[in-house]
């Protein structure tokens, strides 16, 4: 099925400011809410489709990325902008509404029985990458420091596996109800349940290990897969592997921050990688040919008799791979001409002798090759 436009979906423009798009959203959420559509499949499918469509565009980078590929950018390589579950969604509504607003009283908090679903916060880990590694694409395997189930109760909260019983203060919903007589009527309000704190249950004989939260600080090794061709500041989203969330909700996503290591001869221009060759005026007068580094190791160049400073070398497909296609950058080779600047008394002699050579000037003529012959013998012997 092909997804309609993001923006289209939320009924903004691609100039909405982050505000506009915050707004749209949530009278989407307030039309189509599951709660306020009971049994209606394409109600419920709107309410998908717009947090789809608000996890994206809320996100800096994320509505970049898809404003310039559209969804095909969102697929893969940790980006999301995929389907997302109810739970999910509703995980995020204090975001979007606020904690205690009248919106998360009416709708039962966060997630959809009514009953408080916690949810772990999200870690943000830099990896440094060389142009090497960029290129081909590496596993690394990042040590996590982080919260993670409490070993002894395995994330539950209660002592030795203990039970755990319906809060009977909101009778397992999560909610406490009232009902209050107004100038227009009676109206009912909903609030999170104070005993069990939104969850419904109530924890019988907590954990002395963790207090009965259901966490506790560890590590963890997580094998990541980074694609070639990403670069400096990119984020990759490792789904689940954050922080643990309390008494086993939802854990939060581990953020990969790439961070690029420079490179000793290459520098990166997009795709493209940039390499300065430096060469004296009487190889470039004559030409030779030379070795220059690549990502994959040296290559050998052939430079032109004649070349000029400045004059820009490319060869095909020795750059980066691109991330978004299937397309490999270029390697763009800058020819410099050294000019020496200490000499001694015979080479000034001999570049006397060369100032007004007509093959000296600007826009030279036919000059005495024997003589540039010479000129490489000595600088080469």
């Amino acid at each position: 099925m092909t997804k309609r436009d993001y923006y289209e979906v939320l009924g903004v423009s691609k100039a909405s400011s982050d505000t506009e798009i915050k707004k749209a959203y949530r009278q989407m959420a307030l039309k189509y809410h599951p709660d306020k559509n009971p049994g209606n499949k394409d109600a419920e499918d709107k309410f998908k489709e717009a947090a789809e469509a608000y996890e994206v565009l809320s996100n800096p980078e994320k509505r970049q990325r898809y404003n310039q590929f559209g969804h095909q950018g969102m697929n893969g390589n940790g980006f999301g902008g995929g389907s997302m579950n109810m739970e999910d969604i509703f995980s995020h509504f204090g975001d979007i509404f606020g904690e205690g607003s009248p919106f998360e009283s009416f709708f039962g908090g966060g997630s959809r029985g009514g009953r408080r679903v916690s949810r772990g916060s999200n870690l943000r880990l830099k990896v440094k990458l060389t142009l090497e590694e960029i290129a081909s694409g590496t596993e690394k395997k990042l040590k996590v420091n982080k919260l993670v189930n409490c070993s002894h109760c395995k994330g539950s909260g209660a002592q030795n596996g203990g039970a755990t019983h319906r809060c009977s203060t909101c009778g397992g919903s999560g909610q406490v109800h009232r009902v209050t007589n107004t100038f227009i009527g009676q109206m009912r309000t909903s609030s999170t349940c104070p005993t069990c704190q939104g969850e419904g249950q109530v924890i019988q004989d907590k954990c002395r290990y963790c207090s009965g939260s259901g966490v506790e600080r560890g590590e963890e090794v997580i094998p990541v897969n980074i694609p070639a061709g990403v670069g400096e500041g990119m984020q990759l989203n490792v789904s689940g592997k954050g922080n643990a969330a309390e008494r086993g909700g939802i854990p939060g996503d581990l953020l990969i921050v790439i961070e690029e290591i420079p490179h000793p001869n290459l520098q990166r221009d997009g795709d493209n990688l940039l390499y300065d060759l430096y060469v004296n005026f009487a190889d470039a007068s004559l030409g030779i040919s030379v070795d220059v580094p690549t990502i994959e190791g040296k290559v050998k160049i052939k430079i032109d008799s004649g070349t000029q400073g400045g004059k820009v070398l490319r060869l095909k497909n020795k750059g980066l791979p691109s991330v978004h296609t299937h397309r490999r950058g270029d390697l763009l080779i800058n020819v410099n001409v050294w000019t020496p600047q200490h000499l001694s008394a015979e080479e000034k002699k001999l570049l006397e002798q060369l100032r007004h050579s007509p093959n000296f000037q600007p826009n030279p003529g036919k000059g005495d090759k024997s003589f540039f012959e010479k000129m490489k013998e000595y600088f080469h012997s």
